[in-house]
């Protein structure tokens, strides 16, 4: 069984609860421009410690440290006595539906070697598990929570009363989606929650690196460091009405289009796409259940064949094109959310090709989950992310 606890968490002292220039995507999604953006808005914006740049003779891990130990001298953060957060994300779909998420943040136990009680469903990279180990090491701070997926019925039933105050923090993203969060603390309804998520596992929805930097950090740390024995979790029901999967789309460098269809070829059934490429193209490929290669010089709808079925590790795109992809070892392999993103990089030549996946569904993600797998990096994005700085928590309690 999962085991959520309150936390004393760290938050912006701002009297509005007004967040919208203090807060920011999690690390692994903000873009360039974004990150520039982001730390024009405002010198406290949590941009900065999430991604800290070099300063002189201090590495970015030391200036991390710094600012954040800075700002809860200078009063911009304090702390809470020990709670949960009640958070719930309200946006549009891409048909212009009206959704929302909502679940509970709280100080996560961290499994022990062999535990059932957190499953992961993806793999990881070094590269990225290296960079969050050293932020948390200099910091001592989960600075944005894992999202999980509680297998317990009930628990969006038992959060929505607790919404109907005004929240305590508010925060709108250019797009519009709106961040709100309630601190609870009152006994009962904490164990309340406490119970119902006690009721099963969670499914790591998002955070896999965060999740397992967290255990490395725990195993170094010792018996004695008693906060590194959890990380900050953002728990939400394990319902399709509460989520929205996105696919992570393919970037390849190292073979044209031309050199990729012909190595694809005992791979998939190809078929030329006439239209323009844009967010149309989803629904297309999943009209003939195929993924859509996109070159400069046109497109392809890459149709699995049974080889590929039978040699893939899951029943999804991602594992699909890994099977081709072996065929072509020299190929360079990045991640895009957002199939405009994903046009642009091809139109702008920063690559030579793009593979657009479709969605693994909530239902896949449990299975896999649950079968003690895991699926290739980079297969799912949920949407939308909490946000980062909504809620910071300090292993040192």
């Amino acid at each position: 069984m999962a085991r959520l606890d309150p936390f004393p968490g760290i938050r912006y002292a701002v009297g509005s609860g007004v967040l919208d220039d203090l807060v920011a995507p999690p690390y692994d999604v903000v873009s360039d421009d974004e990150r520039v953006r982001l730390e024009a808005r405002s010198r406290h914006n949590a941009v900065h410690v999430e991604l800290p740049r070099d300063d002189g003779e201090r590495d970015r891990y030391e200036v991390a440290a710094g600012l954040f130990g800075r700002w809860r001298d200078e009063r911009v953060l304090e702390v809470d006595p020990p709670s949960l957060y009640v958070y719930r994300m309200r946006y549009d779909d891409e048909a212009g539906h009206r959704r929302s998420t909502i679940g509970v943040i709280g100080a996560l136990a961290l499994s022990q070697p062999g535990g059932r009680d957190i499953l992961p469903h993806e793999r990881t990279t070094p590269k990225d598990k290296a960079d969050r180990l050293e932020i948390l090491r200099a910091t001592g701070v989960n600075l944005s929570p894992i999202w999980g997926l509680s297998a317990t019925s009930g628990l969006s039933a038992r959060l929505g009363p607790l919404t109907r105050p005004a929240p305590d923090a508010r925060a709108t993203e250019d797009t519009g989606v709106v961040h709100e969060l309630w601190r609870v603390d009152d006994p009962a309804v904490v164990d309340d929650l406490r119970d119902t998520v006690a009721g099963g596992p969670v499914l790591i929805a998002d955070g896999h690196h965060r999740f397992e930097v967290a255990v490395a950090h725990r195993d170094e740390a010792g018996a004695g460091a008693a906060g590194a024995g959890a990380l900050m979790a953002y728990v939400v029901e394990l319902s399709d009405d509460q989520l929205w999967v996105q696919a992570v789309h393919r970037l390849l460098t190292g073979a044209s289009s031309d050199e990729l269809l012909e190595a694809f070829g005992p791979y998939f059934e190809v078929l030329p796409v006439e239209e323009e490429v844009d967010v149309g193209i989803l629904s297309r490929m999943a009209e003939v259940a195929a993924l859509c290669l996109i070159g400069a010089d046109g497109a392809w709808l890459l149709r699995p064949t049974a080889r590929t079925e039978e040699s893939a590790e899951h029943r999804l795109d991602s594992s699909r094109l890994d099977v081709a992809l072996a065929a072509v070892p020299a190929v360079e392999v990045r991640f895009q959310h957002g199939v405009e993103e994903v046009r642009a990089a091809v139109d702008k030549g920063e690559v030579d090709a793009a593979v657009l996946l479709r969605p693994a569904t909530v239902a896949q993600i449990a299975e896999v989950s649950r079968g003690g797998a895991r699926m290739p990096p980079k297969t799912t994005f949920f949407y939308p992310k909490p946000r980062t700085g909504m809620v910071f928590r300090s292993l040192a309690g």
